[in-house]
């Protein structure tokens, strides 16, 4: 057995409710009276989701809220209910607010009968009901004949039943059984003596789909499947997925050792020995985009934060802060990684100057691209910052985060008047305040995306703005109000209350649709309609961060629980003085 899963063992059984060395959150932090009212206001928006997703679309992964229709594109096993369970668990471990959410449905009633006498169930009933319903769960087969993916499956299924069991008290101990049963099933997707996982596999026949896996869809399983051998007692879960992220780490080791880069090496050096060797790593800790399990090497040599790569680096330091360094290998990656972006990647815009950490591609080209999907860099920079005590990296985050914010505060909703757009109305400029799916920026040494020239129309909003819209989407993506809970839950700056006060009020009139509320086709054009979609993720993390934001610091701290990618907090042991 790895040593750090024997380590991590034997620290979760011995973890207790006080704290113990470095404190990731801002000691003493209270949300003040005047900001109270706004957790109300997002149970309010997840009673309304849930509401129509039980009545529409229950049993279902995900509501098509304008339709009143499903999609089972997740396994077809029910994945909003899972990732909505965490959810009602916050609200049963608080004693929430009964009387208030009663007299919401009381309210709600007179509007839409139906929707309101669902939601009418106390919360003990809901809790018992998603529980009842997972029991009932078949992981043998999916309902909708599709291939599985090992990484969406493992942040909902396993890190969702292993995080309500938790919150329950561990009332519910078929919510371990059944995170057993569908890891079970996962781990067909390890091939021999591969180290790394397959992307996928057909779950009737228990063989995976060959081909290449994201460094996150290798990356993004520790922490879960490291959870479910502290339940079981079977070692082999956590070996296996910790074996993937060494093997990807110890692939860009190879071509970058730390001794060459502590011993002041120059990166001159570095670019030759690239040239030399076959399957090379990027750059210093930032590993290729994608790999081949069968060859246990890099097919991609595209580096960013963001997708395919994203959560790989978002879970080396929290797996080291989760098995409290037990091996040194995560903790020492994600610092390279993120010493190495500062050298490489990090940008500012030269309109605003806001601060972003572009992509490098195969041809050693820097591009000047965001997206939503990447804003959860600066939370998990303030996490790590605050781990290693390390202010520069705290500060940069932080930075980053107001980077990413800044695409919330500049769309502009787009009025017809007279039968022509217009930005104003009245003398007024209206804002969606939502930000888009991806974005891109001018920089002092360039503005290359790799992608189609910038426009008029870009030009101008980079302008005003200091970015431009690619991709002009909303589909209720969670990244930036992530980063803005931690920058409120480190710094305590009451800025980040008023943000997520701006998000909640943005998403309550503009996502509400037929039933519930929807994804966004233009985030700087309303009159472009939805998308017919609520994803699972909006009851698992965008409603999650915004209730957390709201709630007591000390309920589910930074201090004493690690969350999942999909925002599922799992205990951790007490912290390390330091990392």
């Amino acid at each position: 057995m790895h040593h750090s899963c024997v380590r991590f063992l034997t620290l979760l059984g011995a973890a207790s409710s006080s704290l113990a060395g470095v404190t990731v959150q801002k000691p003493g932090l209270t949300v003040p009276p005047e900001y109270a009212s706004h957790k109300a206001d997002v149970e309010k928006i997840f009673t309304t989701s849930y509401a129509a997703y039980k009545e529409f679309a229950f049993g279902h992964d995900e509501l098509h809220p304008v339709s009143e229709g499903v999609g089972d594109d997740l396994g077809g096993w029910g994945a909003s209910l899972v990732d909505a369970m965490v959810r009602r668990y916050f609200n049963f471990h608080l004693i929430m607010t009964i009387f208030r959410v009663l007299w919401y449905v009381i309210e709600e009633s007179y509007q839409r009968p139906l929707t309101g006498l669902q939601a009418v169930m106390g919360l003990d009933d809901l809790l018992e009901e998603a529980v009842n319903f997972t029991a009932t769960i078949d992981f043998n087969t999916p309902p909708v004949p599709q291939l599985i993916s090992v990484f969406e499956t493992t942040i909902r299924w396993v890190g969702g039943l292993i995080s309500a069991y938790e919150l329950s008290g561990d009332k519910y101990p078929i919510l371990i059984t059944k995170a057993k049963e569908v890891t079970d099933k996962l781990a067909f997707a390890w091939v021999g003596n591969n180290t790394m996982p397959y992307h996928s596999l057909n779950f009737t026949t228990n063989t995976p789909q060959i081909g290449t896996n994201s460094i996150a869809g290798v990356g993004t399983l520790s922490l879960e499947w490291l959870a479910l051998s502290h339940y079981t007692g079977n070692e082999t879960y956590g070996k296996l997925t910790e074996g993937g992220v060494i093997a990807v780490a110890q692939l860009v080791r190879q071509h970058f050792p730390p001794l060459a880069l502590s011993s002041g090496i120059s990166y001159l050096f570095i670019s030759i020995h690239i040239l030399c060797v076959s399957q090379p790593a990027p750059l210093p800790g930032l590993a290729g985009q994608n790999v081949d399990p069968g060859t246990g090497q890099f097919t991609n040599l595209y580096v960013t934060w963001g997708a395919g790569s994203d959560s790989y680096f978002e879970y080396l330091i929290k797996y080291a802060r989760y098995t409290n360094n037990a091996n040194m290998i995560f903790v020492d990656t994600w610092k390279t990684a993120v010493d190495s972006s500062i050298r490489t990647l990090l940008r500012n815009s030269t309109v605003g100057g806001h601060m972003y950490l572009a992509d490098y591609d195969a041809q050693q080209l820097i591009r000047h691209v965001g997206s939503h999907l990447a804003c959860y860099y600066a939370g998990n920079w303030l996490l790590g910052g605050k781990l290693l005590q390390n202010q520069t990296i705290i500060d940069i985050a932080l930075q980053l985060n107001d980077g990413c914010w800044n695409t919330y505060a500049s769309t502009e909703y787009t009025y017809l008047y007279n039968g022509l757009p217009s930005l104003t109305r009245n003398g007024l400029i209206r804002r969606t305040g939502i930000g888009p799916e991806t974005f891109a920026f001018i920089s002092s040494d360039g503005i290359f995306t790799g992608g189609s020239p910038i426009t008029d129309d870009q030009l101008a909003f980079y302008n005003e703005h200091g970015f431009y819209i690619t991709t002009s989407d909303y589909i209720q993506r969670p990244e930036v109000l992530e980063s803005n809970f931690y920058a409120w839950r480190v710094t305590g700056d009451t800025k980040y209350l008023d943000r997520a006060v701006s998000a909640i009020a943005s998403f309550n009139k503009f996502l509400p649709s037929t039933v519930a509320f929807a994804c966004l086709n233009n985030v700087n054009d309303i009159t472009q309609g939805f998308i017919d979609d609520m994803e699972s993720f909006w009851f698992a993390e965008v409603l999650k961060y915004l209730y957390l934001t709201f709630d007591d610091p000390t309920h589910i701290s930074l201090d004493t629980h690690v969350w999942n990618t999909e925002c599922h907090p799992l205990k951790a042991p007490p912290a390390l003085d330091s990392y």
